[in-house]
């Protein structure tokens, strides 16, 4: 124990580290609030399909030589989240056909053209692996993406709280939301490019093919205690804070992938407040 906790404070010691865990922790705060309401909109699988998406446009990007990749895919991903969001009862190809046809259609060109035209990367197959799991990446951070972080997590903060009842009437009823004068297009639009972003930004903690757990196992955990919007959003932002900082430690002390480990801690904690709901609703009875 002492081993572990004496290699711990070691590589603290490393900005790119301290780095590291500020954005993990970050980003796990964004995915929780976020999921809150994608879970209950039913669009709990966006978060798989956006990150291949960004898969697909970090393929596009590497095979047209970009050395700053950024902004290409997260504007390919904030267009692909608006089409995604805007699918609904009165289109042809319904929104959870959508997000799986665009998750598979995506991950599978971006594959294809990082093997097909070799970009100048020497280890393709590395690198694939560090997208699609984070191995590696989020310990390679630089200045700017920390900053761009910082700055984003803020505004989604700043976006949940002073639009918390615009959100809330989305989530349940955005029918009703329009009847009362609230601009149903402009406020999706913003989740749309926040989703985006953050699901851009996530890739480098849990790589495109773990996304999804930020988003879905923190919110699913706070509902299986807690009934309301605001109790489970709070919820559902401490857990995910947790499990991001747990697991990464976890991760660092013990060598293994930080995108799984976290992954793993997440569906622990989901377990423990499965048995806790199932404890408090036999008690109520």
């Amino acid at each position: 124990m002492n081993e572990i906790i004496e290699r711990l404070y070691r590589y603290i010691q490393f900005p790119i580290v301290r780095n590291a865990l500020i954005v993990g922790v970050l980003i796990a705060l964004c995915s929780s609030l976020l999921g809150v309401t994608l879970v209950l909109k039913r669009f709990s699988f966006i978060g798989d399909g956006l990150s291949h998406v960004a898969f697909g446009a970090m393929a596009v990007a590497a095979v047209a030589g970009l050395t700053n990749d950024m902004p290409f895919v997260l504007a390919v991903t904030v267009i692909s989240a608006v089409l995604l969001l805007r699918t609904g009862t009165n289109t042809k190809i319904k929104g959870d056909a959508a997000v799986a046809m665009i998750s598979v259609g995506a991950l599978a060109v971006g594959y294809l053209l990082m093997n097909v035209f070799h970009p100048k990367s020497n280890n393709v197959a590395g690198d694939v692996c560090s997208t699609l799991f984070g191995q590696i990446s989020i310990l390679t951070l630089s200045k700017t993406e920390v900053w761009l972080c910082i700055v984003l997590s803020a505004v989604v903060v700043a976006v949940f709280i002073l639009f918390y009842n615009k959100i809330f009437a989305l989530t349940f009823d955005e029918d009703f939301a329009g009847a009362t004068g609230t601009k149903v297009s402009v406020y999706n639009l913003i989740i749309a490019v926040i989703v985006a972003a953050v699901i851009v930004l996530a890739m480098n903690l849990v790589g495109s093919l773990l996304i999804s757990a930020l988003v879905i196992f923190p919110a699913l955990s706070a509902m299986r205690v807690f009934k309301t919007f605001k109790s489970v959003t709070v919820c559902s932002a401490i857990i995910s804070v947790v499990c991001a900082l747990l697991g990464m430690l976890v991760s660092i002390a013990t060598g293994t992938p930080v995108g799984s480990t976290i992954v793993v801690v997440d569906i622990f904690v989901f377990f423990v407040f499965y048995l806790c709901g199932l404890l408090t609703e036999g008690v109520k009875r």
